[in-house]
Parts: C-alpha cells; structure tokens; sequence
C-alpha cells in the first residue's frame, strides 16, 4: 500500500507536464507499431521463399524495402521518445526538488533540532538522484512495454489463438514469481534508502567537527561507529541486490519456456497444414517481442525500487507538519520596540517543564540582560522572542502586538540578533554582511564593517571586500566571524537587539572595541544581552536573574549585588 500512495505521487508530478507526456506516448505508440508489424512484414516475405529456384525477387525485395522502412521510422519516433522522456524527467525532478526545499525552508525549527541534517541532506541529494534514474529508465520502459506487450498479444491471437494461449500462461507464471522476488526486495531497498540517510548523518557530523574528533583522539573510535554503519549499509545493500538479481534471470528462463513451446506447437501446426512456415517465423518473433518489456523491466528493476524507496523518504519529508501559515496575518507595526513576556510558559519537551509563568518587560530604548548558570533558559528566550517555537502559554508582545498574530518575516525583520554559533556562507566578505539586508550599498556595508571593529582585519584581507571566503568561514579567525556577524547585524538596522554570547569568541581588546561599537549601536533600541561572563552586561538598564526557567531576581548591577543573593554568588564565581 505505501508504494501505491508513492507511485501515485510520483504519477501527479509526471501528470503536471501533460504535453511532454502525450507527446512521449505518441513517440512509444508509433515507434513501437512500426517494430511491431516488422515481424509480419518478414514472415510475409518468408512465404515468398517457397523452395531452391522457387523465389519471388520481386515481391521478397518489395517487403525488404517495407521493412527498411519501418526500422528507420521506428529508430526516428525511439530518438524522439528519448528526448521527451529526458525532459519529463528532469522536468518533474526539478519540480521535486524545489517542492522539497520548500517544504525544508516551512518546517520549524524543532524538526532541525531533532533530526541529522546528513539525513535531511541525503533526502535532497542521493535520493532525489535516485528518483531520477528510476523516472529515466521506468518511463521508458513503460510505455514502450505496454504498446509492445498489447499489441504483439493481439496479432498472436490473430494469428493462431492456442499458441498465444500457451504463452499468456507461462507468462503468468513468470508475473507471480516476479512479484514474489520484488516484495522481498523492496524492503530491502526501503532499508538501505534509510541506513543511507543514517551514514551520510554520521559522516557529516564527524566531518564538520573534525577538530573536535582529533583532540580528543576519537579517530579510532569514529571510525569503528562509521564501520558498523558502513557494515548495515552494506548488507541491506547486497540482500538488495541480491534478491532484485534474482528476478531478470528467472523470468528470461521462464520466457525462454515460452519460445521452445511456441516453436513446437508451432511445428505441430505447421505439420498439418494450419500454419505456413513464415506464419511460424512471425510467430516466434512476436514471442520475443512479448516477453522482452517484461525482461527489461526485470532488468532495471533494481532501480526502479530504489527510486520507489527514495521518493518515500521524499514524501514522508514533504508529509511533516509545517509551521502555522501566516499568510492571512498583518505585519508587526513596531514602533518604539517594547517587548513584553506575559505569564509564558514553555518546555521543549512536554514531560519536563523548562519555563514557568514568564513575565518580563522590556521598555523602548531598555538594555536588558539575562543571566544564569548553563540550563537556566536564556537562549530558550531567543528561541520563543524570534518565534522559532510557540509558547505553550501566555503570550509575547511586542509594542502591544502579539507575536504569534503577526507574520514572522516581519517580526524578525525588526530584530538583529548576533549568537555565539557564527554562521558564513561560501560567498565573499562583501555578500556575507550584506545577508543583514537585502539591497545594501557597498558604502552602507563599509560602514556596518567600521562600526563592528570589522574594517581594519577585512582591508588586509588578500583581496579586501571581495575576498572569497570558504563554507563556514574556514579560512577566518573565530573572533573574525564573530565580527563579520556583528557587522551582518548592525547593517540589518533592528528595532531590537539581541546579543546572545556575542563576544565569546574574540580577544579583550577587541572585545573593548566591539563593546564600544555595540554601545553605540544600542542607542535608542530595545537591546537583550544574554551572557554567561558577568562582566559584559554591568551597564545594562536591567538585569534578569534566571535559574530552572523563572526569573529569580532583577535590578541593575549595584541593586543585585546589594541583596546579595543569587546573582551575588554568579558574579563572585
């Protein structure tokens, strides 16, 4: 049942390039005629040959010439139901694909934190590939199939009904033993499709952290858990292939049955007079014709499984619940940039609580800090703050609108958030601080560089702006990312800060001169400082205490340390 919903769904993808798909049938109908009445044509011709010195020249060398013909016509409609086939594959790939990212680029942010982004990759890459070698060949074959199969049935029939009788039940035979093989089969490749995912998971993972794996001295180990995937890979693999393997060989042998009963009922006919020779001729050839679609499908059955499995892993990708639509919404009209968190609750998951009964408000212009010891919950307020996850109860406001009853995209747009985790794309410095806001001048990015300290490190760059950086910022400094996202940041212009551990990972001059750039860049705006090292958030306006999801104490600096309370005990730590 699920690889009929699949290859129904596939089915609506091809059935959206109608023309394509028509023009495609034409070519297999006609190319496929012309090879189909090749037989005949020659059996006639055969007949024309009655014995030594009884030949008729003229009408064998009329039918050689009909013949000719035909070949050449049915070569010319096979070339052009290559070509329209290639593009109804790519075309439905291409289609695929987009609806895929689409589908990734709508998922919340939960399903990236629960789920392998190898995984998630491989369902884009490998098996999008998968499909399409599967549409190549399976759209081919059946069309081709389906003519041939039909059409050399019913000129059997018209030729001698017993004999085809003979081979429609041989052929039956050959269907169920095929069926058989290919239930075991596919299970086989559903698996593999999956442990695929698994192992580009595990490499990804282990290859973007490769400096982690080393200083640790996790070579060996890593490569041990990378072999016992490679080892499941591996057998699911080769049972895969083992049992689609199976199905070519049995169903020619059971075909060739087919042919030997063919040539001696054939024989038996002829002996008494019910069939001429060229008859019989014809006959063995539409035989061959009947049987091979259902050996070329056998043939290519290991892909055409494979593409069954992987467009599974497409669909089920598709399948996830998106987040909510907000397309009805109106857009966030902030305007002084309050943001209030009202009686919140929130858990990532629903058996352990994390936030309680929230509330904080932030005023227009306010520098509002949070801290806490590791757990407490202050990036979890990024997370609900951006609406990257529904609050469980309560509400957030900004400037009095709801969040959740505006549209994302604008309320994100009113925020600049600068994290800890740096995040650069291959492309150059110039292209990576102009993510902060489409359309920006190259004079609007020189200054957003100026302001984050970032100007003087990128003119040395081999070549400045337009130097090319590598995925991830490879061939940067850490505290050099982090600047390049503070400048990405300060370009974007927000109504709202938000400074998560922004200045972790740079050195304490710099981190003076980013402290400067950021005082200035707070002015006037709604700022949260999230941090872990006390010592960047003492000229916040207000300072959140949190610990086990609620907030325990709050003032500035001097109050705080004046209870001498919790926050007391963080900062003397």
């Amino acid at each position: 049942m699920r690889n009929k919903g699949t290859l129904q769904r596939l089915y609506s993808y091809v059935a959206e390039h109608k023309k394509y798909l028509i023009l495609l049938i034409v070519s297999a109908v006609l190319a496929n005629l012309f090879l189909l009445a090749a037989p005949y044509i020659s059996g006639r011709a055969i007949d024309f040959i009655r014995g030594e010195g009884d030949v008729d020249f003229p009408m064998v060398m009329k039918f050689i010439g009909i013949l000719f013909a035909f070949y050449v016509l049915s070569a010319a409609f096979t070339w052009m139901m290559t070509v329209f086939t290639n593009l109804l594959s790519n075309r439905t790939i291409q289609k695929m694909r987009a609806d895929a990212f689409e589908s990734l680029s709508k998922l919340p942010l939960k399903f990236f934190d629960s789920h392998s982004h190898g995984d998630i990759i491989s369902r884009l890459t490998n098996d999008i590939d998968a499909v399409s070698d599967g549409l190549l060949q399976g759209i081919t074959q059946l069309f081709s199939g389906l003519v041939t199969v039909i059409g050399s049935l019913a000129l059997m029939f018209w030729l001698n009904w017993k004999i085809t009788l003979c081979v429609v039940a041989i052929t039956i035979i050959c269907v169920f033993v095929s069926k058989a093989i290919a239930t075991n089969s596919g299970k086989m490749f559903r698996l593999q499709a999956q442990t695929t995912g698994e192992l580009n998971g595990y490499v990804s993972e282990n290859v973007g952290n490769l400096k982690v794996v080393k200083a640790f001295g996790y070579e060996d180990r890593s490569a041990d858990a990378f072999a016992a995937v490679n080892s499941r890979l591996y057998d699911c693999g080769q049972k895969a292939q083992f049992y689609s393997s199976l199905v070519n060989p049995t169903t020619r042998y059971i075909n060739n049955l087919a042919y030997i009963s063919v040539g001696a009922l054939g024989g038996l006919a002829a002996l008494s007079g019910h069939l001429s020779v060229g008859i019989i001729s014809s006959f063995l050839l539409y035989a061959t014709q009947f049987a091979r679609p259902i050996n070329d499908m056998t043939s290519i059955m290991t892909q055409l499984q494979s593409a069954t499995a992987a467009a599974a892993r497409i669909f089920e990708l598709n399948d996830i619940e998106p987040e909510r639509s907000d397309a009805n919404l109106p857009e966030l009209n902030a305007k002084g940039g309050e943001v209030v968190f009202k009686n919140v609750d929130f858990s990532y998951n629903k058996k352990t609580e994390l936030i309680k009964d929230l509330n904080i408000t932030a005023k227009p212009g306010q520098r509002v800090a949070i801290v806490g010891p590791t757990g407490a919950g202050k990036t979890t307020i990024v997370n609900l703050l951006m609406n990257f996850y529904e609050v469980d109860g309560g509400a957030i406001f900004v400037d009095s609108q709801a969040i959740d009853s505006v549209t994302r995209d604008s309320l994100r747009k009113n925020f600049g958030m600068v994290l800890q985790d740096t995040w650069l794309f291959s492309g150059t410095v110039k292209e990576n601080i102009a993510y902060g806001r489409e359309g920006a001048t190259d004079e609007e990015i020189t200054a957003a560089a100026k302001a984050a300290e970032a100007h003087g490190f990128i003119t040395r760059l081999p070549d400045g702006y337009d130097t090319m950086i590598t995925e991830d910022g490879g061939n940067l400094s850490g505290g050099q990312k982090q600047l390049l996202t503070i400048a990405r940041a300060m370009l974007a212009d927000p109504k709202v800060l938000i400074l998560d551990e922004a200045t972790s990972n740079v050195d304490t001059m710099t981190e003076q001169r980013i402290q400067r750039a950021f005082l200035k860049m707070m002015e006037g705006r709604t700022s949260f400082i999230i941090a872990h090292r006390l010592s960047t958030i003492r000229e916040a306006d207000l300072i959140l205490v949190m610990n086990d999801g609620r907030i325990i104490e709050q003032g500035t600096h001097k109050e705080l340390l004046a209870k001498n309370g919790f926050y007391t005990k963080l900062y003397n730590s």
